[in-house]
């Protein structure tokens, strides 16, 4: 028969969401049997490990690997880009200069959003999980899942849990995570298909767009791979709005 064990845990900032309400904010204790690495311990308990980003245990920066022993105390930290970290070990691998998105069959519209926002923006509504992991692991792609047994696979490098159920408050949450807006390139990426834009002279799109339109409009852009065409109307007035306010992210606290 196991013997248990027991370790006390302290979870902070954002991972917190992954805990049943009563241990959120509090140290608590867990019980568990052999000798498990802390990054199983951590996801047993709720947080995805692409979520964590430095991991104490008895005041000692570890990593995923590290085997909890009896009587530890563990704490972890999610990203926290107002506190400089730098001389600590992070589990958390840094994103690449130009991220790239992976999104599952659950999160059309944000990859859309994130399109409009120029981000190179995988989706398909039959996406299966391990080829989304796989894109994680090959292509360092981002991964924005509201599946948690996703975001826990090995293969997945970068990854986050939309807390929000709305498209546009997701975008929100995705912006701060990774700190994008001074990253953003709007309506330079197709809506439908994520290749990017070219700009086109209204000769070459005429026959694909309606008379209103060629009327009262001098600027367009298309797609190469679907050709599709597109045009700065009421939608695209919309979305600067959007662009906007998720500019207006870079001057809050």
């Amino acid at each position: 028969m196991k013997s248990s064990k027991q370790v006390r845990v302290r979870l902070y900032g954002a991972l917190n969401d992954f805990l049943p309400a009563d241990r959120r904010g509090a140290e608590f204790i867990h019980t568990f049997a052999g000798t498990p690495s802390v990054k199983d311990l951590l996801e047993s308990l709720g947080p995805p490990h692409p979520e964590v980003d430095v991991i104490l245990v008895d005041d000692q920066a570890v990593d995923f690997s590290h085997r909890v022993a009896d009587g530890s105390r563990v704490a972890a930290y999610p990203a926290f880009h107002s506190l400089d970290v730098t001389p600590v070990t992070r589990v958390g691998l840094p994103l690449p200069s130009e991220p790239r998105f992976a999104l599952d069959v659950g999160l059309g519209r944000l990859s859309g959003f994130l399109r409009m926002l120029g981000f190179d923006t995988l989706w398909r509504n039959d996406f299966a999980d391990d080829e989304l992991a796989r894109l994680s692991r090959d292509e360092e792609r981002v991964v924005l899942t509201r599946d948690l047994g996703l975001l826990k696979r090995a293969e997945v490098r970068h990854g986050y849990y939309p807390r929000n159920s709305d498209p546009a408050h997701q975008l929100v949450e995705v912006v701060r995570r990774y700190q994008l807006t001074s990253r953003m390139r709007p309506f330079t990426r197709c809506l439908a298909c994520n290749a990017s834009l070219a700009a086109a002279e209204k000769g070459e799109v005429l026959d694909r767009i309606p008379e209103g339109v060629a009327a009262t409009h001098s600027q367009f852009q298309q797609c190469p791979e679907c050709r599709r065409v597109f045009w700065p109307g009421t939608h695209h007035q919309r979305m600067q709005g959007l662009v906007d306010k998720l500019r207006e992210l870079e001057h809050e606290a």
